[in-house]
């Protein structure tokens, strides 16, 4: 007896009917949990995971529960909350929970969306405890400190964590590291808006787009930062081990943009400029179905150290202060808790 007319059949009507070819590896979502709705990232990551024509990397995650969060001590933080919770809740059908704890059994991985960095390393622990996959919006953290603990509980759980400003991942931006027209980057020239919260450090706050912009760029390695600040501008510049010099211009006036003048051994040229929230999703995605996390722990927690290094430089007057030095008293701070 042949069975050739019934497998050609098949293939017949899953030529046809791309629907029926799926049915045999149809599986249920990836399902994704949010902690922290006081950002207008929840509502962008969410509309891009659960569009119903998502394909490739993003296709099969979808956000299906969340944790509203907030902090009463920023406005900007407290008087959104509600708001994002009710669009996430008519417009994409996400369950609202009323705590971490109700939301872990829910959900496969976690966005960790917090605006405020503060309450991050509380935040991430019961994820860590709970064994689910980890992204950490900007800032990774309120202080060094604590970022350092949370990949130490990352490390010491098993459970892979990143962290990262979409910035990082537009193309125009990432692109410039490896440019055939740029050749090695000698040095670079990186900007951003920089708000200031007085809950935060300084460039914790939005000044981190464009350090994480300079970081993408340059890669890590920096040695020193001495920073000058006025009313209306940030001025940071890194030395790093093999001398080459990176800055940040962080902008309170005039014209807001991001982007980077990046110095090479070919050529020297402008990066492009922001590349919206997809290309950051597409890798938290990739991600959370079990990929490699696409920025080290190492960088992320030098990224934090520069910034601080930055306001240790502020606070001695536009002094040069070393990388290693922030590290240090930061792990002083984690011993003596």
């Amino acid at each position: 007896m042949s069975f050739r007319p019934a497998i050609g059949l098949f293939f017949v009507l899953a030529a046809a009917c791309p629907t029926f070819a799926r049915a045999e590896d149809s599986k249920p979502p990836l399902r994704v949990g949010i902690i922290g709705l006081d950002t207008s990232h929840v509502v962008a990551f969410t509309s891009v995971l659960n569009d119903p024509k998502s394909e490739g990397d993003l296709a099969g995650v979808k956000v299906v529960a969340a944790y509203p969060g907030g902090s009463q001590d920023i406005p900007s933080s407290r008087d959104r909350v509600g708001m994002y919770a009710n669009e996430l809740r008519e417009k994409f059908g996400v369950e609202i929970v009323d705590s971490i704890e109700a939301l872990l059994p829910k959900v496969d991985a976690v966005l960790l969306e917090s605006v405020d960095g503060r309450p991050h390393l509380e935040q991430a622990k019961p994820v860590f405890a709970a064994g689910k996959r980890l992204f950490i919006d900007k800032p990774c953290a309120g202080s060094l400190a604590d970022a350092i603990e949370i990949f130490r509980l990352s490390k010491a759980s098993g459970v892979p964590c990143f962290s990262s400003s979409s910035l990082r991942f537009s193309p125009g931006i990432i692109g410039m590291r490896n440019n055939d027209k740029i050749g090695d980057v000698l040095g670079c020239d990186a900007y951003s808006p920089c708000s200031l919260e007085e809950h935060h450090p300084d460039l914790y706050w939005y000044g981190i787009h464009g350090v994480e912009t300079l970081y993408t760029i340059m890669g890590p390695g920096c040695k020193s930062v001495v920073r000058t600040q006025t009313k209306d501008t940030e001025f940071a510049t890194g030395v790093w081990a093999d001398g080459r010099i990176g800055t940040f211009r962080g902008m309170r006036s005039g014209k807001h943009d991001y982007g980077a003048l990046v110095f090479g051994s070919k050529g020297i040229a402008p990066s492009g400029g922001y590349g919206g929230y997809k290309p950051l999703v597409v890798e938290i995605a990739k991600f959370f179905k079990g990929g490699e996390p696409p920025v080290s722990a190492e960088e992320t927690i030098e990224i934090m150290a520069f910034m601080e290094a930055a306001d240790e430089s502020k606070r001695q007057g536009g002094k040069p202060v070393t990388i290693e030095s922030v590290m240090a008293k930061a792990t002083q701070a984690i011993a003596g808790k």
